[in-house]
């Protein structure tokens, strides 16, 4: 559906200079040269430089591209952990009118062949480490025409089945700074990421330079970054673009910290990181939030953090985590988004006439995914299409639309059903209260239908992680003879408490918030729980493994 623009006066303003990503690092080389660029190498040790000698390796890497062969409107594949490396890339390829095309490496062979093939990468970046994920589908990148190795090495010295292949330190070698970056226009694709797949095959999303640009400059002011923070990458760069953070530092003028490698059982680098080069300001997913606080917690001397703001993404953070965090002047900040919204579109602030709310009042409206922020416009509609009422009970889909906002999938028949009058649908279930705060009940195809009834998995979820023995939860509606389905709850309990927490203790904890019917039919307790490529709990997986848990199949 197009949208009816109509023409005013005509302004006085440049509106031919375009919205361009690589503007941020250029403006912060001239304006912030001395502000420190940190990155975590593979092997512990620390690199440092800073934003003009960042943007020296990036006109370096603009030529080296050229070099290659890369044009304007080439999709050229990244596959790197969280590192200075990354944010050169980003830069570079979408500063020459490529697309920087994100891989992530915790998707299938086969998801990852179909991304590579359908966005018709012809170039694959990819760290050292990473190989192993890139060598065995080589045969099968139909459009691929050679391999840069992120790594020190020489090009020589480089062990790989790829090829052609060249070494990315080399190729900066031999380049000069001297680079003149062309306008690009602003609706050309800054970066394309591909939604995780838990539903068929991968979707491509591709955000404009445009919508990158106003993006980052929302989140930087919803969240009052300045020239004094320090800004840590944690949420994978290789995912929704990091959600936008490390494109903030060089916006602001802040000190920026990359997280390098890292998984949800090594956070002790984490916090170390955040720890040793005093960060302010941090984003991640409840998946990696919870262990990092695990850590703290059994350090003998906590770390005392100053104004610390640590944005939760993916799913609802547990009120456990939360205060948890409170109680060692960290903030957690609910946040929602998607792969489709680039992704942020609400925060959650409290508004001034909420202060007089009791404290425990403030603390369930935290829960809450928030307030719509400036530039998107959202609604919740009921099956007829028509908005439901804000009274925080009626649900409904969330719909979303906005100059960040994708309209439509890559080369995908599926976007058909999921756009509708230039909204998104984003197939999560949502109500909205009195004080415009969207809280999202579940995804509409996780939420629990018994005996003709709804269940919430999500509050079952962050109800059951209140207990102080347990760390993970989730909560699954599998099929039953009798109500349709019922929920079936996995418990991953914290290691002092293995043995010692029944399951009627945990009902009997969760109990006065439900229903008697609401609550779970059994508990099971686990190691683990298993997760999505990007740190939610896999509920496909999980139904897959216990679907004849109450049918006795």
């Amino acid at each position: 559906m197009s949208i009816e623009i109509i023409k005013g006066f005509p302004s006085t303003s440049d509106n031919d200079y375009q919205l361009n990503i690589i503007t941020f690092l250029k403006s912060a080389a001239n304006t912030y040269p001395d502000v420190e660029v940190v990155s975590k190498n593979i092997d512990g040790s620390i690199f440092r430089y800073n934003y003009y000698e960042a943007f020296q390796r990036v006109k370096k890497l603009a030529n080296a591209l050229v070099k290659l062969g890369v044009k304007p409107g080439d999709r050229v594949g990244i596959a790197d952990w969280n590192t200075h490396c990354f944010f050169e890339l980003y830069f570079a390829i979408s500063g020459i009118g490529a697309v920087a095309l994100e891989l992530n490496p915790r998707i299938s062979k086969i998801d990852r062949t179909y991304v590579i093939n359908h966005a018709e990468a012809k170039f694959i970046f990819a760290a050292e480490t990473l190989l192993p994920i890139i060598e065995p589908i080589a045969d099968d990148l139909n459009t691929v025409q050679s391999y840069v190795v992120i790594t020190d090495k020489k090009s020589r010295d480089l062990k790989t089945s790829l090829a052609p292949v060249k070494s990315y330190e080399d190729i900066l070698a031999q380049e000069s700074a001297d680079y003149k970056f062309p306008m690009v226009d602003e609706t050309s694709a800054f970066a394309a990421c591909y939604t995780s797949g838990t539903t068929g095959k991968p979707k491509g999303v591709f955000v404009s330079h445009r919508a990158m640009y106003l993006h980052t400059i929302m989140i930087s002011g919803m969240f009052k970054m300045g020239l004094d923070d320090v800004i840590m990458q944690t949420v994978p760069m290789f995912h929704a673009q990091g959600w936008g953070v490390f494109l903030c530092a060089p916006l602001v003028g802040a000190k920026l910290v990359f997280s390098g490698m890292y998984t949800a059982e090594t956070t002790q680098s984490l916090v170390d990181l955040m720890v040793s080069e005093k960060v302010t300001v941090n984003n991640g997913a409840p998946a990696i939030y919870m262990p990092m606080l695990e850590q703290i917690r059994s350090l003998s001397e906590k770390p005392a953090f100053s104004n610390l703001r640590m944005f939760s993404g993916a799913t609802e953070p547990p009120l456990a985590m939360m205060k948890g965090y409170d109680e060692l002047a960290g903030n957690i900040i609910h946040a929602y988004g998607a792969t489709e919204t680039t992704p942020l579109v609400t925060v959650n602030l409290l508004k001034p006439q909420l202060r007089d709310l009791s404290e425990d009042e403030k603390w369930e409206l935290r829960k809450k995914q928030g307030l719509p922020v400036t530039g998107v416009e959202m609604k919740v509609i009921n099956e007829a299409g028509a908005d439901v009422p804000h009274d925080g009970e009626t649900v409904g889909e969330l719909l979303i639309k906005g100059p960040w906002i994708t309209t439509t999938y890559y080369n995908d028949s599926r976007s058909a059903d999921s756009f509708t009058n230039g909204y998104w649908k984003s197939g999560d279930a949502a109500t909205i209260d009195k004080n415009g705060y969207i809280k999202i009940n579940d995804r509409f195809k996780d939420l629990i239908k018994s005996g003709g009834e709804w269940i919430s998995s999500i509050d079952l979820e962050n109800s059951i992680m209140a207990h102080e023995g347990v760390l993970e939860a989730t909560v699954t509606g599998l099929a039953h003879p009798k109500w349709e389905e019922r929920p079936l709850a996995l418990v991953k309990l914290r290691e002092n408490f293995i043995g010692k927490v029944t399951k009627q203790e945990i009902l009997d904890f969760i109990s006065p918030n439900f229903a008697k019917w609401q609550l779970p039919d059994d508990i099971v307790f686990v190691d683990d729980i298993p997760k999505t490529s990007v740190g939610k709990f896999s509920k496909k997986t999980i139904r897959k493994e216990y679907k004849d848990f109450y049918t006795g199949k």
